[in-house]
C-alpha cells in the first residue's frame, strides 16, 4: 500500500480495531508495513543486523527475517513474548543492551518509548548499537493524541486517573497501563528539541506514522502537532564518530 495514502491508513486502523480478538491479523499487518518504511528510507534489508527493541512476541523480527535480514529480538518484559517467541529473542533492559557498540545495520523499536521513564538514555542506546550510516527507526505514541492513554483513552484527556477508574468500571478489570509506571507522558515537541540537538544523529525524516496525506507537514505545526500527530515517526542516521 502507498505510504501514506487513505487506503493504507484505513486499513491499519481497521487492523487496531481488532488488536484484542485478532491481534495476528492486527500486528502482522503493522509489521509488514513497518519494514516497508524501513526500507523506503534505507534500501532493502536482506543481509542486514537487525536490532528490535521492545518487538513483544516478535512480529517485527518475524518480518525483518522473511526479508532475509538477520534480526535479532530484545524484550525486557518476558510476558510480552507470548507463546511463541522467535528464535534467539533475549530478555533484555533497553537502558542496556547485551551488544557492542555499531554491530547493528538497523536499530527498530515500535511503540515503546512512551513506556520508558528515561526516553534519551533509552535513544542513546539504540544509537551506540547502530553502526554509522546505518538506520534508527522509532515510534512513539505521544500522550496528547487521541491514543495517548492506550487502553484508557480517549478519556485520558480527562486525567490518568479518572481514566482508569472508568475504564475498570466498564470492563471489570484494572488496566494495563498505569502512567508513570509503565506508560509515560511522552511530547513532540522536547522530543524533536532532543533528537535535533545531538551530534551523533541527523534526522532523515520527522512524521505521523499512520497519516493519510502530508504527514511530515502536520509534524511541522507546534501545538496542533501534538493532538494531530497520533503517533510520531522518527528516522535517524547514525552519524560518523
Amino acid at each position: 500500500m502507498k505510504d501514506p495514502s487513505l487506503r493504507r491508513s484505513f486499513a491499519l486502523f481497521r487492523a487496531f480495531l481488532h488488536e484484542q480478538d485478532d491481534p495476528d491479523a492486527c500486528y502482522s499487518l503493522l509489521a509488514r508495513d513497518a519494514v516497508d518504511q524501513v526500507e523506503a528510507y534505507g534500501g532493502p534489508v536482506v543481509g542486514r543486523t537487525v536490532v528490535d527493541v521492545g518487538g513483544g512476541s516478535g512480529y517485527f523480527t518475524e518480518e525483518f527475517r522473511r526479508r532475509g535480514a538477520h534480526a535479532f529480538l530484545f524484550e525486557p518484559d518476558v510476558r510480552e513474548l507470548g507463546q511463541k517467541p522467535p528464535d534467539s529473542a533475549v530478555i533484555a533492559d533497553g537502558y542496556l543492551l547485551p551488544l557492542y557498540d555499531s554491530v547493528a545495520d538497523v536499530a527498530f523499536s515500535s511503540n515503546v518509548l512512551e513506556h520508558v521513564d528515561d526516553p534519551q538514555t533509552f535513544l542513546s542506546e539504540l544509537v551506540r548499537v547502530t553502526r554509522p550510516g546505518g538506520l534508527i527507526y522509532v515510534s512513539f505514541t505521544n500522550w496528547l493524541s487521541p491514543w495517548g492513554g492506550h487502553e484508557w483513552a480517549p478519556w485520558h484527556y480527562f486525567g490518568a486517573e479518572w481514566a482508569r477508574a472508568r475504564y475498570r468500571r466498564r470492563t471489570g478489570k484494572p488496566a494495563k497501563h498505569t502512567l508513570g509506571e509503565n506508560l509515560f507522558a511522552v511530547h513532540i515537541g522536547p522530543t524533536l528539541r532532543q533528537v535535533r540537538a545531538r551530534d551523533d544523529v541527523t534526522v532523515v525524516s520527522a512524521r505521523s506514522r499512520y497519516w493519510p496525506f502530508l504527514a511530515e507537514t502536520v509534524v511541522k505545526a507546534p501545538g496542533i502537532r501534538e493532538v494531530a500527530t497520533w503517533n510520531l515517526l522518527l528516522v535517524l542516521r547514525r552519524c560518523p564518530p
